[in-house]
């Protein structure tokens, strides 16, 4: 007859033991969706200022052109900004606006392999929309043609709606995607201008319509003229507009 007694069951291995009482190893950094993880993403004001290491060597410099021409370059992209925004009637933040976005672009990418033209072009249409008075591509295309005959010294005659048009139109178009995404879409920007006006209130010059005209422009002939745009990108809009009135406040004594 067959015996019916207990048989102890074989012992768990230490290791399966010490698996078991282990804690549960803590959560992967980042967003879970469906079986996909992803990174989290943070847009705050601090992600705008460029730190000190990346203004050189920049991607222009690496590719051989001179710090000189890429200043140039620089220069002649806001110009082109400017004069284009006052044609089109948008107001000075948003020109400000474009401005920074183009110089924010070109110390990721280099004016070698993208036409600054372009670009400029862009970083204004964006603007445009960022700063609530968005303008018909279009018109951006027409407007940028005819600086184009300006600076050359040519008679301005009308844009032409061929397949130029066409090309220029989805090189803008895919020129401000590639600005949304080399940004990480981080586009807002903190202008002293608001500010500049709240400070002359609290000192009381407000009423000084010189000192309040030459402050409202300061912060762009600062930007893209005496400092060739790179405070605009290293220091915070509060901290500029400090400055630029207690020079303002210098020479209008």
């Amino acid at each position: 007859m067959a015996s019916t007694g207990t048989h102890p069951s074989p012992a768990a291995p230490a290791g399966a033991a010490a698996l078991a009482s282990a804690p549960p190893p803590p959560p992967a950094a980042g967003i879970l969706i469906g079986d996909r993880l992803y990174s989290e993403v943070s847009l705050t004001i601090d992600h705008s200022l460029i730190p000190e290491e990346r203004l050189s060597p920049t991607p222009s410099m690496q590719d051989g052109l001179d710090l000189q021409a890429e200043t140039d370059l620089r220069i002649l992209g806001c110009e082109l900004i400017q004069s284009a925004g006052i044609i089109l009637r948008l107001p000075q933040v948003a020109m400000a606006t474009g401005q920074v976005l183009f110089h924010r672009f070109f110390y990721s990418k280099s004016f070698v392999k993208h036409s600054f033209e372009i670009v400029a072009m862009a970083c204004i249409n964006l603007a445009s929309k960022i700063e609530e008075a968005p303008r018909r591509i279009r018109d951006v295309i027409n407007v940028f043609h005819h600086l184009r005959q300006l600076r050359v010294k040519r008679t301005p005659s009308p844009l032409i709606l061929d397949q130029n048009y066409i090309n220029t139109k989805n090189q803008v178009i895919k020129a401000e995607r590639r600005v949304l995404k080399e940004l990480g879409f981080c586009v807002h920007v903190k202008h002293p201008h608001k500010i500049i006006v709240m400070y002359l209130q609290v000192l009381e010059c407000e009423r000084n319509q010189t000192l309040v005209q030459t402050a409202w422009v300061a912060p762009d002939v600062f930007s893209n003229i005496i400092l060739d745009g790179k405070e605009c990108l290293l220091v915070r809009g509060s901290t500029m507009c400090m400055l630029q009135l207690s020079v303002l406040q210098e020479l209008h004594e």
